[in-house]
């Protein structure tokens, strides 16, 4: 515990997308020291394997966790949660926070019981997904689209190259042609840095479900339990932000501008 320092807090995502995530336990939890870390060099995980992302995440968490010395851990990425979490937790003593598809509030939210899931096609195919689809929803009609390109749609935004929303509306067109369809679960956490562009392609959706706000409250739950939340402890220094990338790509200059935007100016590169 650290009474005088305030409470660490790792968030671990392949590329940018767990920013989205970051930003809203950075509005919930003001207090604490953010950290992060981008595998960049092993972007995107989407396609990748089960038993290489499983090892992949496992490697670089590890080496994140020496540099940070978190206090809790978030995996904001669905498709390394939806697979590594049990290998993870195994063996981190540090609370350890997923991202999974959220099936159940979508469930609840909807009026006409007709579902969007927007997810990479690793997600898609998951048997977690279906079995938070058999166990929440089967009184829904759920319209499934898994898009890597929406992920490479994010990740050029945010340097500097403009969406083309030609390419947004034909991924998600199957949303477009439904009617009844009123909720829109986004199921990895790149597409929320697409909202803007989506609600423009898909303005009948009523209910947008990002997973961000719940992951921060989980993160609230956790500093409670290990008696780290802010009524607990004076803090006696500010909280810094550091962000990690594990290769010094070629474009990492681009991200500079939206990093110091989330306060991340400190870069540091983990070569893995």
């Amino acid at each position: 515990m650290h009474q005088n320092k305030p409470p660490r807090i790792l968030v671990f995502d392949s590329g940018v997308g767990g920013l989205s995530v970051l930003s809203e336990i950075h509005r919930q939890h003001p207090h604490c020291d953010l950290s992060y870390a981008c595998d960049n060099a092993a972007f995107p995980y989407g396609k990748k394997s089960a038993g290489e992302l499983i090892d992949r995440v496992d490697t670089v968490l590890n080496r994140l966790q020496t540099a940070t010395a978190a206090d809790i851990i978030v995996i904001a990425c669905n498709s390394a949660s939806t697979l590594a979490l049990p290998r993870i937790r195994s063996h981190f003593k540090q609370p350890i926070v997923g991202v999974v598809p959220a099936i159940k509030p979508g469930a609840k939210l909807s009026k006409t019981k007709v579902i969007g899931l927007l997810a990479t096609p690793g997600t898609i195919k998951r048997h977690y997904t279906k079995d938070l689809i058999n166990e929440f929803a089967t009184h829904c009609q759920i319209i499934s689209v898994g898009s890597s390109e929406l992920v490479n749609l994010a990740e050029a935004k945010f340097r500097n190259v403009k969406v083309c929303n030609r390419i947004l509306r034909q991924i998600v067109q199957p949303f477009r042609e439904n009617n009844q369809l009123d909720t829109l679960i986004l199921a990895c956490t790149h597409f929320p840095l697409l909202l803007p562009e989506l609600r423009a392609a898909l303005p009948r959706i009523q209910y947008w479900v990002n997973p961000a706000e719940a992951i921060a409250r989980r993160v609230g739950y956790w500093l409670e339990q290990q008696n780290l939340a802010k009524t607990k402890y004076t803090v006696k220094t500010q909280p810094k932000h550091n962000c990690y990338f594990t290769a010094n790509d070629i474009d990492l200059n681009a991200l500079r501008p939206l990093l110091a935007e989330w306060q991340l100016d400190d870069i540091h590169i983990i070569n893995l």
